[in-house]
């Protein structure tokens, strides 16, 4: 970042993503991708499996999984022989999801949309305006990015 430049605001990056069409995770991952140093394409690719709580199986939140893949990148650990490192980078991974779990009652997808009618299997629902009104995943996406955002800015995380 040069002198005078803003910092990137990567929520409204990742709920312009979203709305492009990228997934959960995508949109997540995708919005730190400067700071990763991946290109869109690469972004895309690596975080695509974590959309709908992993493949639509509406597991883990897409929306988290993205931000935990960026955290592994940006902070996360390499030698499997240091167990502090491990120690440290989990820790993080453990608060990320924590001030999800705050801000939601949970990192579950399915428990995300329990009151929100979706299909199941792989096939995924068309991006309609009425998609869009009867999910969270707009503020959930804006939420991860933004947890994130705080964390990885902290040089105490």
């Amino acid at each position: 970042m040069y002198k005078g430049e803003k910092p990137m605001d990567h929520a409204k990056e990742a709920e312009r993503l979203f709305l492009e069409g990228y997934n959960c995770a995508q949109a997540v991952f995708c919005a730190f991708r400067e700071e990763t140093q991946m290109d869109l394409e690469t972004a895309a690719r690596t975080s695509s499996s974590f959309g709908g709580g992993m493949g639509r199986l509406r597991e883990v939140c897409g929306a988290v999984s993205g931000a935990l893949l960026a955290l592994g990148i940006l902070k996360g650990y390499s030698d499997p022989h240091d167990p502090e490192e491990k120690r440290k980078h989990y820790a993080r991974v453990q608060e990320l999801s924590a001030r999800f779990k705050e801000k939601n009652g949970t990192i579950v997808c399915r428990e995300l949309l329990k009151n929100v009618p979706v299909s199941a299997g792989p096939v995924p629902e068309e991006r309609t305006p009425e998609f869009y009104q009867r999910r969270p995943c707009l503020r959930l996406i804006r939420e991860a990015a933004a947890i994130l955002e705080v964390m990885i800015r902290d040089p105490e995380t």
